[in-house]
């Protein structure tokens, strides 16, 4: 089976990857984000070093589980071949109420079947109030006339 758009990537292609994957992230399943990568895709997501769907499945259900009504928006920044590097910024807040918005940059690799076998995430946390969030979509993938980061000006 193939994950359609497959590389390589052009300036169209790679867009609907990158939109591909903030839709799935924004659904907060893992079962269902962890399909999008090889069986022993590798990451490095701030700290953490880690590989394999089980890895990401359970990687994933505790970051939603911490991260609570998690938004993203995700932008493409550069591809070439079979890479895609992105910016991304997320809102949440932690158990106790605490709101945060999250600031990073992926380096994506993709297989000839479209499947991502390695992702590296750099981010950065930073606390805000409740009434100085931007991604106020209901839950699931942002609408499609919700700005992006651009458009927000971020």
């Amino acid at each position: 089976m193939t994950r359609p758009p497959l590389p390589p990537f052009t300036p169209e292609t790679a867009r609907q990857k990158v939109r591909a994957a903030e839709d799935a992230w924004n659904t907060r399943d893992p079962d269902r984000v962890a399909l999008a990568y090889t069986e022993g895709s590798t990451w490095r997501n701030r700290s953490e070093f880690f590989s394999g769907r089980p890895a990401i499945r359970a990687f994933l259900a505790a970051k939603w589980a911490k991260e609570q009504d998690y938004r993203l928006i995700k932008e493409l920044w550069a591809f070439h071949e079979n890479r895609i590097a992105v910016r991304f910024q997320y809102e949440w807040h932690d158990d106790a109420g605490r709101w945060f918005r999250s600031y990073g940059n992926e380096q994506w690799q993709f297989d000839a079947e479209g499947y991502m076998e390695r992702r590296e995430a750099s981010i950065n946390d930073v606390p805000i109030r409740e009434a100085d969030r931007l991604f106020t979509w209901d839950p699931g993938p942002r609408p499609a006339g919700f700005p992006g980061l651009t458009e927000l000006g971020l």
